[in-house]
């Protein structure tokens, strides 16, 4: 069905034709794990976005104001909707690809005839479910490509049934994937990356559902097999979006990046399962506070956070040790690649110092709150299990606040109650949310 309907709670059934025997029982016990971990996760994914954000949305696309009456309940929000158009507009794509049919076939369809008039590729598991597709298009004066996929193919060092694909164009300059469903695996949409190779230098990814466990997993296991692909988690919206981006060559050479291979794997197996036990300790440990045991990929930045902090607080009473109270955001930004964050009114800077740190160099700011609290912010390159909406962590004696915005990871730290750290750091949060 599409967007004109309700999507029933469960999903479509596959026909059984369609699903290759042998399917494995680990499949089986990583959805019931990724079930029991992710529910908050798959919860929002029945929220489709404010009002405000989808008049905007059709708005700016030229569609009358009842044509998504029914976003969310698995759909693509409006936050991903909005990248799509965001995303055509600024690429005038000749050739977008899409995996999972519905609202977004509309939309990107809507934008393309705006901004270009690119071809789009639409491919869904479901045969009658394209073939809606197909005529909704029809009848807002768009069309696409949308294409029957059965779920019967096997990406090597990737769980799951993939799509059987057919035609599919040598060179895509926009590859958005919003499918298959969690259901199928939660590691699944990994397998995406069989497409990357055909993607253009400047070419982009849209990831839905980035936010998701599973889909976290994938979004490191994809940043350390395609160097040359920049990904990034961007704020905003119910559900989270992963854009990646393919570096454009460094020369004008044909081909310099005409096919990257993957770095071999022999299977996602046991270290995705290792992987996820791992996030899932730190996501089942909160509690509605936030407070919480960090993920396996927060443990090394909020180490890098503490130590700072440490140092900073040494740093601060000796004389022999000069505090630089001059912040230049714009040199920062240029020389890092890191933009900090709004201060709010009554804060004072007290020192800003540069670290090293393994994704390159951190920044820590000492920093005195309208209360005369001193508190460190830390801010380097870091995937963390936190979104715009900072955790807690505690090193020791030591409250840590830790929240993302895009690829930058910030921590906001010092001798101060932890309840009193976490608001601190949603003020601090706050101005990077889109709205």
């Amino acid at each position: 069905m599409t967007s004109r309907e309700l999507t029933q709670f469960r999903a479509l059934p596959e026909p059984a034709a369609s699903i290759p025997r042998g399917t494995v029982v680990s499949d089986w016990a990583c959805r019931l794990l990724f079930g029991a971990i992710g529910w908050p996760w798959l919860a929002r994914s029945l929220w489709g976005g404010t009002k405000r954000s989808k008049a905007r949305l059709l708005e700016r696309i030229g569609l009358a104001d009842d044509a998504l009456p029914h976003l969310g309940s698995w759909k693509a929000d409006t936050a991903f909707l909005h990248q799509i158009v965001d995303a055509i507009e600024e690429l005038r794509p000749r050739t977008v690809v899409e995996l999972g049919a519905g609202a977004s076939t509309l939309v990107c369809a809507k934008a393309l005839s705006l901004h270009g008039g690119g071809r789009l590729v639409s491919y869904d598991q479901h045969a009658s479910f394209a073939r809606a597709t197909m005529d909704w298009l029809a009848q807002h004066h768009v069309s696409a490509d949308v294409r029957h996929a059965p779920l019967a193919a096997r990406i090597p060092g990737w769980p799951g049934r993939w799509y059987q694909l057919d035609g599919l164009p040598d060179r895509i300059d926009m590859l958005v994937i919003d499918g298959p469903p969690w259901a199928v695996h939660p590691f699944v949409r990994g397998a995406a990356e069989c497409l990357f190779p055909r993607l253009a230098p400047g070419g982009v990814i849209l990831l839905d559902d980035a936010r998701r466990p599973g889909e976290r997993i994938v979004a490191r296991q994809w940043r350390q097999s395609w160097p040359t692909i920049r990904f990034s988690l961007m704020p905003g919206g119910t559900k989270g979006t992963l854009i990646g981006r393919k570096a454009l060559p460094r020369a004008p050479a044909a081909g310099a990046f005409a096919g990257v291979e993957p770095s071999s794997r022999s299977g996602l197996g046991w270290r995705a399962g290792v992987a996820a036990l791992l996030l899932a300790a730190g996501w089942l440990g909160r509690d509605a506070t936030g407070r919480g045991t960090p993920a396996g990929g927060a443990v090394g930045f909020l180490d890098a956070a503490a130590a700072s902090q440490r140092a900073s607080a040494v740093r601060g009473p000796m004389r022999s040790q000069v505090e630089n109270r001059l912040l230049d955001r714009i040199e920062i930004s240029r020389s890092t690649g890191i933009l900090l964050p709004a201060f709010p009114a009554g804060w004072q800077i007290l020192d800003v110092q540069l670290y090293p740190a393994a994704t390159g160099v951190a920044v820590d700011l000492v920093l005195l709150t309208e209360r005369q609290e001193r508190v460190s912010l830390f801010a380097s390159r870091a995937e963390t299990p936190a979104e715009a909406d900072p955790l807690l962590a505690v090193r020791g004696a030591t409250a840590i606040a830790f929240w993302e915005a895009g690829d930058i990871a910030f921590a906001l730290s010092g001798p101060v109650a932890a309840a009193r750290m976490l608001t601190l750091a949603q003020r601090l949060a706050q101005p990077s949310r889109r709205t």
